[in-house]
């Protein structure tokens, strides 16, 4: 029985580890790099359309990996119960904006670039004067929609108190939901994934689209005369890459993150394994974006990382 319960919290402590990693990396990852485009938007008289969507992008990541993977990194070195009623209900609504602001963010880079790159005969290429003001009011539409959407958590979560039953309450490791019936779960877990999953489908079609347009384009260059054909790929496409790049990874970690928080809604008891599976997957994106990020943008590498100062100028966007 003792090596069951040491295996149990070796175990735990092993992912109290990996997501205390993960938060410490991509709490300060993220903070340089919204300081870079904070700078950026308050010395600028304009910022590119595309440093707007990030800097919002870096917003909602800190949101993530603070209200995410600090409240789990706590639960995993055995603190279980140490928040009240205000906080459940704070962690669980400023991790549900962070989330849908990402996946909305994600998505607006992905539909600006692709009608960015769009061919000049393309029916996409007549949006391109009008990307600019519509960028700014999507995104604030964006945190308009996952805040009101996240009230639903103001409703719902809240503390266990010490000697109470739990026999109406959904476990979710360091905070409950108070108990529905079966329907209640599931339009409850339909109202949060629908702006998700249109995000998702916009974010998956401008990308088909730009894979497309890459291809046509690299086809066009084949044909030309060797003479007049350049090895070196443009600004733009090399922004276009590593916008796909961001957006795989961001469907990777989107997929698995979603399968485990939608088995938590519906489940009696989310176990303790499938919280974990869930945090550690829903932390790699918001960790790892920022450095994808600074590596293809060499304003923002010099600004936040000093040794790389001399990387060669490779803008993220051309606008």
């Amino acid at each position: 029985m003792r090596g069951g319960t040491d295996c149990m919290d070796a175990s735990e402590l092993s992912v109290g580890v990996i997501i205390l990693f993960q938060t410490m990396i991509g709490v300060l990852a993220n903070s340089s790099l919204l300081y870079h485009y904070m700078f950026l938007y308050l010395t600028r008289d304009r910022l590119r359309s595309t440093d707007w969507i990030l800097m919002h992008l870096i917003a909602a990541n800190i949101l993530t990996v603070l209200f995410k993977g600090i409240p789990q990194t706590i639960a995993a070195f055995g603190l279980k119960d140490f928040l009240n009623d205000i906080g459940c209900k704070l962690i669980f609504s400023f991790r549900r904006i962070g989330r849908g602001v990402c996946i909305g963010s994600t998505s607006f880079l992905s539909v600006y670039q692709a009608i960015m790159i769009s061919p000049s005969d393309s029916r996409h290429s007549e949006l391109k004067l009008k990307m600019h003001k519509c960028i700014g009011y999507s995104v604030y539409l964006n945190w308009v929609i996952h805040f009101i959407i996240s009230s639903v958590n103001l409703v719902h979560m809240r503390a266990k108190y010490s000697n109470e039953s739990t026999t109406n309450l959904k476990s979710f490791i360091y905070c409950y939901a108070v108990r529905h019936d079966p329907t209640s779960d599931i339009l409850y877990a339909a109202l949060v994934s629908s702006p998700d999953i249109l995000l998702l489908g916009l974010m998956l079609y401008a990308s088909g689209f730009m894979v497309l347009t890459l291809y046509r384009h690299k086809q066009r260059m084949q044909q030309m005369p060797r003479m007049n054909v350049s090895s070196k790929s443009s600004p733009a496409s090399r922004a276009t890459k590593t916008i796909l790049l961001l957006v795989s990874i961001f469907v990777s970690c989107y997929t698995i993150s979603t399968i485990c928080q939608l088995l938590a809604t519906l489940m009696h008891n989310p176990s303790w394994s499938l919280a974990n599976v869930a945090a550690m997957s829903s932390l790699v994106f918001p960790t790892v974006c920022p450095f994808l990020l600074m590596s293809h943008d060499s304003r923002a590498s010099s600004f936040c990382l000093p040794l790389k100062r001399n990387i060669s100028p490779k803008p993220l966007a051309k606008s």
